[in-house]
């Protein structure tokens, strides 16, 4: 998508085979639907004009996605119930709680899940007591323990219940419970694939690889080429997979930019300027390929070929709009909110506001018209739609664009049809991400519930710290250290994608210059979006900042994002600048330092299972350096941090020598010396 300052200001405020995996009869009588897309605003009229025209079925009346019988949401129920699954898969949460003595981590470990006792639940500290949820087993006794320190084991203390541990101890007892209508099905059981373990890579298509220059197609009249279609396409993408470029970086996840077919017409964006859909945003045909792509037999091959080397692939749908010339606008007028009401012409940001009363009903732009969801029959033709494109492709899991500005039934009702009519099929979990862009934690968690509504989030107010702490450097990088502390126990299971570039931002290299050109990380760069545009920083240091930051997102909790292009630290500032045609030669020094430092990190993350799904110890920090410990089991991983422009000693750790996976060095605890702007990732 595509933001100006006003429009970031406000929105900051608040596996399957080679072929479709439902190649089996599809009664779908909705095709016609949204496209998962990356919106939001201002731009979004850059992104979000002419929408589709397609194949949908006009009564609006769904036969049940798949086939498989009527949709919840079609008979005015508001609440759905548990998903079904087997006794054996179903789990009740139970609040575990331990009395603080002084502990700095507590963990219940236990034989609740295959990896219980290696891989537990870490408790949250709070007045004086350790406290967290665990799933247990459905109707089935679990034997636990506490692990205290990362070091001690005890039985519960507030628990008599005991047995024999088979090693001369005891293991405590919870007995077996059931949790009629609250239970879950928690997605660690489904599929051999665990989220936690993704890395994952954003391929805005139009600008990553042009493998058939016979989509190119022609030039968008009244549109500039930094805001038009540049010829990248699904082919092109497809030989980058098949040539192991994604292995060779470590990336497991990719996600790809809208596919849905958009309008051929120009729009204009909020800055002056004329915008072609080449991001996907303003969805048209909602059941056809965007053309400039290719075909959807192109797209099946991109997931097949992932799929071939073990990469997940993530499609993006834009929810909340169509553009004014769709087909689906012109026959279901009703399925929308009017433009104008109460004498508002409900444009976001101008007569309604981004966040508050109006979010959910305002038009992006006055050529986007906004989806009503509290018309069942709209919110079951767009879910149909969603489906039917999982189905078609065979993609792994969706980034789902502007939460905050659908029905919260939306998302309910898609959460519900993955886990009760896809998941059962593919015996694989769907992994379903949200954009809720803004640095409101609260209103970011209010979405993240892997069970009925989305697995995680895209983590906006990490980023602003990161860069605040790392590469601008206006804060300490102890505010970083509590930040990253307090962050972790405030989604709950949910699987948090972390990132520190995306494509409504400008390029991240230049929050790391050394004189910053934006000393806001909230700035969306639009003053230099077309004139003035920034060019790579000489030397080395801003490189070395980024690869940083890049070692720390790599090495706490959360689904790392590299943005097309960063992982050489490509240069732009705001959109469209920001996506320039992905640069694959004539990398600097600098770009080279980014690439294999990420190389690196990928091979590192994949062999530590403590950087994945481990917990996190606070080890020290200050101003300039931060220490922490990660562990999971018997793999404990120290990381130390020196953002400084001087090399600095970092203490906090167990004596002793380590071995630094980023150099191959051996050092000595309990502090070592690291490098100006460098880390270690730190191993016994």
């Amino acid at each position: 998508m595509s933001y100006d300052t006003l429009a970031m200001q406000a929105r900051r405020s608040s596996l399957l085979g080679s072929v479709p995996f439902f190649a089996l009869p599809m009664v779908v009588a909705l095709v016609g639907g949204l496209g998962v897309a990356a919106c939001d605003n201002a731009l979004y009229v850059n992104e979000h004009p002419p929408g589709g025209q397609g194949g949908f079925n006009p009564s609006g009346a769904s036969t049940g996605a798949y086939g498989y019988g009527a949709a919840y949401g079609t008979g005015g129920s508001t609440t759905p119930p548990p998903p079904m699954c087997d006794d054996t898969l179903k789990r009740c949460a139970e609040t575990f709680t331990y009395t603080s003595q002084g502990e700095t981590s507590v963990e219940v470990r236990g034989d609740f899940a295959p990896d219980g006792w290696t891989n537990g639940v870490p408790l949250s500290l709070s007045g004086g007591v350790w406290s967290g949820s665990v799933d247990v087993p459905w109707n089935k006794a679990v034997q636990y323990k506490l692990l205290l320190n990362g070091n001690t084991w005890i039985a519960d203390p507030a628990n008599p219940t005991q047995v024999d541990d088979g090693f001369g101890g005891k293991n405590s007892v919870f007995a077996a419970t059931t949790c009629a209508g609250s239970f879950t099905c928690a997605p660690p059981l489904l599929g051999d694939f665990d989220w936690r373990d993704a890395v994952l890579y954003f391929v805005l298509v139009d600008r990553f690889s042009d493998g058939n220059p016979a989509n190119n197609g022609s030039p968008t009249p009244g549109v500039q080429q930094p805001a038009d279609y540049r010829g990248g396409d699904w082919a092109g993408l497809k030989a980058k997979i098949d040539a192991g470029y994604f292995n060779d970086l470590g990336v497991n996840a990719l996600w790809l930019s809208v596919p849905v077919d958009n309008t051929e017409a120009a729009g204009a964006g909020s800055d002056g300027h004329q915008y072609s859909a080449y991001h996907g945003y303003w969805p048209k045909n909602l059941d056809q390929p965007e053309e400039h792509l290719g075909s959807m037999a192109d797209l099946q091959a991109v997931v097949t070929s992932a799929h071939t080397k073990k990469i997940k692939v993530v499609l993006d749908y834009a929810m909340n709009h169509v553009h004014i010339t769709s087909p689906v606008y012109a026959q279901h007028n009703d399925w929308f909110w009017p433009l104008d009401f109460s004498g508002k012409h409900c444009v976001c940001g101008a007569d309604c506001a981004w966040d508050g009363p109006d979010a959910k009903r305002c038009w992006f732009t006055d050529y986007l018209p906004d989806f009503n969801y509290t018309n069942p029959a709209a919110l079951d033709f767009s879910v149909s739609n969603v489906m039917w494109w999982v189905g078609q492709t065979g993609a792994d899991g969706l980034r789902l664009d502007a939460v905050k500005h659908i029905e919260d039934s939306w998302l309910i009702e898609l959460r519900h049809r993955i886990s009760t009519q896809l998941e059962p099929m593919t015996k694989q979990h769907f992994y379903m991400v949200g954009e809720t862009y803004t640095g409101d934690q609260g209103l970011i968690a209010s979405y993240v519930d892997p069970t009925t509504k989305l697995d995680g989030q895209f983590d906006f107010p990490f980023r602003a710290q990161i860069l605040q702490s790392m590469l601008i450097r206006s804060a300490p990088m102890s505010s970083l250290d509590g930040f990253i502390q307090n962050n972790m126990g405030l989604y709950g299971s949910g699987i948090m994608s972390t990132f520190i570039g995306n494509h409504d931002v400008p390029r991240v290299i230049h929050f790391a210059e050394d004189a910053p050109l934006w000393g806001d990380p909230w700035a969306g760069g639009k003053d230099r979006a077309w004139s003035n545009q920034p060019g790579l920083p000489g030397g080395t240091s801003a490189f070395e900042r980024v690869a940083n930051a890049y070692t720390l997102l790599y090495t706490v909790p959360g689904i790392p994002l590299v943005y097309y292009g960063d992982e050489v630290a490509m240069a732009g500032a705001g959109d469209p600048d920001n996506r320039r045609m992905m640069q694959w030669t004539g990398y600097s020094a600098g770009q080279s330092l980014v690439l294999d430092r990420l190389k690196k990190l990928g091979t590192i993350r994949a062999a530590h299972v403590a950087l994945r799904r481990g917990t996190r110890t606070q080890l020290g920090s200050n101003n300039d350096t931060m220490a922490f410990k990660m562990q999971s089991g018997a793999d404990t991983v120290y990381v130390v941090m020196n953002r400084g422009d001087g090399a600095a000693s970092v203490g906090g750790l167990p004596s002793g020598s380590f071995t630094d996976a980023l150099t191959g060095a051996t050092v000595s605890g309990p502090s070592v010396q690291v490098p100006a702007r460098g880390s270690m990732i730190l191993t016994q």
